[in-house]
């Protein structure tokens, strides 16, 4: 069964517009798994444009799903990921001046230092998952990373969805076998929606976790919160 694992950053963002501690992160992420949530996901930047660093630390005392924290690994965020020790920590490689993530690892040319952080995470005790795009050799590369799963970017599976669903979902379809032969745990993340979330796990049902937070909490201003949780594992457990 693939787990759904809810992206709170949009939830940051709201509440850093204004100013305060409405809405409230910690509520929304306990709502979350009340509503069915199998595990909890943010973001930190460096900017604290969303998820804060405190947040993180909050929401390690009291969560009872599964945490995943995905970022670049940069001095402050392997720190804060090492004091926290997450169940997953998901490696990103976005610059600081990113709106969102926009590429996967290119793990071949990264490998020493991929390997030095995935190390260092592992021996605390959490899975490392490496961001990749969908190329098969590049999932090879997390592997020889030492990393326990791989994250497929799954952005321009959701851009040519509409077009053509099929040419969509085929190099993501060769990049999850080669997940498995290789061993390695799979994830899947960026763009899933509602529309485009049940043919991807019906063609990789091997998917293990999708993390997915902005058109989920899109889809929450229209059919609330608790409603759209439900809407998305429904999806899941067709």
């Amino acid at each position: 069964m693939t787990k759904l694992s809810v992206n709170i950053n949009k939830i940051a963002v709201v509440r850093n517009s204004r100013g305060g501690n409405l809405p409230d992160v910690v509520r929304a992420a306990l709502d979350c798994e009340r509503f069915g949530a199998q595990g909890i996901t943010v973001h930190p930047r460096p900017d604290a444009r969303h998820i804060r660093y405190a947040d993180v630390r909050d929401l390690k005392g009291v969560l009872a799903t599964e945490f995943n924290i995905e970022g670049n690994p940069i001095p402050s965020f392997r720190e804060l990921v090492c004091e926290v020790r997450p169940a997953q920590v998901t490696l990103v490689p976005d610059a600081e001046t990113a709106i969102t993530s926009n590429a996967g690892w290119n793990t071949l040319a990264h490998r020493d230092f991929l390997r030095e952080v995935t190390a260092e995470f592992q021996a605390r005790g959490i899975r490392v998952s490496i961001f990749v795009d969908p190329v098969p050799e590049m999932v090879a590369g997390a592997k020889e990373c030492g990393a326990d799963r791989v994250e497929l970017y799954t952005e321009a599976y959701a851009r040519d969805y509409a077009a053509d669903r099929e040419r969509a979902i085929e190099p993501y379809v060769r990049a999850a076998e080669q997940a498995r032969r290789c061993g390695l745990g799979l994830n899947a993340g960026h763009d899933l929606n509602l529309e485009n979330l049940r043919y991807f796990v019906e063609r990789i049902p091997w998917t293990d976790e999708v993390s997915i937070g902005h058109a989920l909490i899109c889809d929450a201003l229209y059919y609330g919160l608790e409603n759209t949780v439900r809407l998305y594992r429904r999806e899941l457990n067709f």
